[in-house]
Order: C-alpha cells, then structure tokens, then sequence
C-alpha cells in the first residue's frame, strides 16, 4: 500500500517495505548510486531516495529526470545527512511516466507570471503546492467555524434573477440567439437571468426559517477590473443570522478572522513557513498581531475625520461619502490604531438598498472588517427588516419591486431583525498568505481576457 511522502517523514521509527509514489524533483547521480528528490504533494518537503546500482528499475535512472512519475518500494531508514531525518533505500524502483526535455519546471526559479502561464503545472512548483494545499485545509475551517457554531450550509443558486449588489454588471445567462433583450420571455428561463454576485438574497430566506445559515460557493463579477485584487469568478463565505443586529454581526466578523489566522498559525505551520521566507517576511507576526489584538471599532464618519487630519498624501481622495480605498484601510489598522479595526455606519449613498437605516436617516447598518496588510476582508450589515422602509429603499436605489416581491414577502410573514457579512475567499487567502495576487490563490483564474484553462 503507497505511503504519502509526509507519513514516511513523519515516522518515529525505521520502516520495512514502505511503497512511495511521486514525481522527481532532482536526480543526482555518484559512483554506484544516486539520489532522487521526491515528491507526492503531501507536504512541503522531498524524501531523498537512495538508489544503488543494480537495484532493480535502475536501469531507467537516466530517465529519471525531474517531473518523471516513479514508484519506489524500499526501506526508511535515518539518514546521515544534514537536515533530514529520513531517507529511502530503495529496493524497486519503477518508472510510471516520463518527463520530456522540455518540461518546464526545472529546479530554478520561477515567476509568479510565467506559473499563471502553466496554471495546470504551477501546483507542482513549492509556492503553489503551499498555496493550494492551504486553500483546502482553510475551506475545511471554514466550515468547521460554522458548524460548531450550529450553523446549517445552505446552497444558493449560481443562476440567478436578482441582482444583489445594485450594479447590475453581471453575466448575462442566455440561449438566444441576436439580440438578447428583444425577447427574454422564450428564452431558457423565461426572464433575463445571471450569474451571482452573491447568495445573500437567497441566503437570508432561509435564515428567516432556520436561524443561523452560510453559503460558501464560487460567485462572479463581471468588471473589467484588471487587478491583483480582482477576479471575475471567485468562492464567498456569506453566514446570515436571524435575529441579530449589527453588533452580533460585527462579533462574529471579528470571531471569524481571529479563528482563521489562528488556525493558519496552528495548522499550516509548514507552508506558512514558505510564505514567511520567501513571499512576506512579516507574515507570521501579522497573523499573530490579529489574532491577539483587539478590534478597534469605529464610526466611517469618524475614521473619515482620522484621514483627513492624517496629514498624508493619499493617491484617492478621502472625502465623506466616498468609499474607503485600500490604502486608507491600511493607514487605519497600521499606522494609526494599530490594531485591525472594524469600520460601521456608512453613508446610506453608497450602499446596497437592504441594509438597514439608521435612525439619523443618513447612515446605514454597513460594516467592513479591516486587517493590516490588506485592508478591507469583510463587509456586511444589518438588513432592512421593516417593509415599509424596504420599499422606500428600493425605490430609492431606482429598483423595481415586483422584481424582488418573494424578498418582500420575507417582511410581510413574521419579519425579524437579522444581519450577515460575505468574505470573499481568495481575499482572505491573501491575508492568510500573504500573497500579492488573487491570481496565485485559486486554482484558474478568470480575468478579463483570460480562461485559458
């Protein structure tokens, strides 16, 4: 039976007949042996293979070459040299499948840019392999958060007729054929339909039936953003809680981020080490700092006067009514709270129509979380609950009613306070790794231009 490559660097004591199966990382050869580098994926590091002349499967030694596919069966025993513990002997080796001349990943370094280009080999590569490998463990913790905290996963619709972020800039989903507005009652659906830029809508029917739920699927934007912090299709984490106010809404936003770097710091400690060296020297303690600092919470128009009276030239300007930018984010949580903050009450102008007013009737129920390193990871509100206003919201955002009349229903039958937030994924992957861009944190990117893959 094969042995993963991080259970053979793993054992406690020497093993007999261990099978290992993996790709080639380097080949060096000496007088009557060599050595193999391998690797299976598993985890971070090679298991050095020792191969003496004669041994069977030798003879495809000189087709060993890296990227080469192997099976070796052999013997895991203390290896006397410098920074490993073990080492394979191996008593049969086989060659599964060849590597031509020209594969592309040589022990060399490589950019990010040039791996975009082979995003079906880039996994191979150390940076990627520690990229993905932390992507999967973090999608488990994720639903661990929220399963332990009685949530339920409901599953929203990728296909959708609402447009929940006001902008209507979406994927249209069609099978017509010319002009696709003419006609929309034949087309497939019977109505303009979409992909989603969020499951929130459809998410908070069933928080108004089960309490506490999240989502966590791919969703799409369709901007022509061309930049390192934007992709057209990408995974959210949307939790809804009935019954909850802005103030539950903020705690958990702040409990999630604390509980995902903690557990990055815990059980990523290996890949976390990758990026610490060789992608952020101040990963680690910017992770630490989260975890154990407190979240400094404060009004937008208040953070607003913090940046004008910074006596900083921003490349945005700051100005009350206009979103925060990146960089204020980070001037807030870096250089002037020093600590990640929580931003809330933003003007109603320049948010969504169902977040809830507030009583001054110029503010809304926003809220974004911010971390040092990023700036905005989280952003959410309380919904607008109360029918009346709904409607006077939507007619003041210039919606239709009758297009969102099951959304307004949720008001008309036993209507309750509730609140929720989306997180996109690879945003807090960026956090969480410190990598610059969201191309390099899932697995194809689709960005303007390109889905080559």
């Amino acid at each position: 039976m094969r042995t993963l490559i991080k259970h053979a660097l793993a054992a406690t004591e020497p093993t007999e007949s261990l099978t290992v199966k993996g790709w080639v990382r380097t080949r060096r050869d000496s007088k009557g042996f060599s050595f193999l580098e391998l690797n299976d994926g598993s985890c971070l590091a090679n298991l050095q293979v020792v191969v003496d002349a004669g041994t069977p499967g030798s003879e495809h030694l000189p087709h060993l070459t890296t990227g080469a596919s192997v099976t070796v069966d052999g013997n895991l025993v203390p290896s006397p040299a410098a920074g490993q513990k073990w080492e394979l002997r191996a008593t049969r080796i086989e060659l599964i499948g060849q590597a031509e001349a020209n594969y592309p990943l040589q022990k060399k370094g490589h950019t990010p840019e040039f791996l975009r280009t082979i995003a079906h080999l880039r996994p191979r590569s150390n940076l990627f392999g520690a990229v993905f490998r932390t992507r999967s463990r973090l999608a488990l913790a994720v639903h661990q958060f929220f399963q332990d905290r009685d949530f339920v996963y409901v599953h929203t619709p990728i296909i959708t007729g609402s447009d929940c972020e006001g902008a209507g800039e979406m994927f249209r989903v069609t099978a017509l054929k010319g002009n696709i507005d003419d006609k929309p009652q034949t087309d497939f659906f019977g109505r303009p339909t979409y992909l989603t830029v969020s499951g929130q809508l459809e998410g908070e029917t069933f928080a108004c039936a089960l309490s506490n739920i999240y989502t966590f699927g791919p969703t799409f934007r369709a901007e022509n953003s061309n930049t390192a912090r934007h992709a057209a299709e990408f995974w959210m984490i949307e939790p809804e809680m009935a019954f909850c106010d802005l103030e539950g809404d903020m705690a958990l936003g702040e409990e999630f981020i604390k509980a995902m770097a903690r557990f990055a710091l815990e059980k990523c400690a290996e890949d976390l080490g990758l990026f610490n060296k060789f992608v952020d020297k101040g990963l680690n303690e910017r992770l630490k700092f989260v975890v154990e600092r407190p979240f400094v919470r404060v009004p937008y128009t208040e953070a607003i006067e913090i940046l004008t009276k910074a006596g900083k030239k921003f490349e945005f300007p700051v100005e009350y009514g206009l979103n925060l930018q990146s960089e204020h984010e980070r001037f807030l949580t870096e250089e002037h709270f020093k600590s990640p903050v929580t931003v809330f009450n933003y003007p109603r102008e320049i948010k969504p129509f169902y977040m809830r007013l507030n009583d001054d009737g110029k503010t809304v129920t926003a809220m974004d979380v911010l971390v040092p390193g990023i700036g905005e990871v989280i952003g959410g509100a309380q919904r607008e609950e109360r029918l009346d206003q709904l409607q006077e919201n939507m007619k003041y955002h210039k919606l239709k009613p009758e297009d969102y009349w099951w959304y307004l229903d949720l008001r008309r039958y036993g209507t309750v306070p509730h609140a929720g937030f989306g997180l996109g994924f690879e945003r807090l992957l960026m956090f969480l790794t410190g990598v610059q861009n969201i191309r390099d944190v899932i697995p194809f990117a689709r960005t303007p231009g390109n889905a080559e893959f």
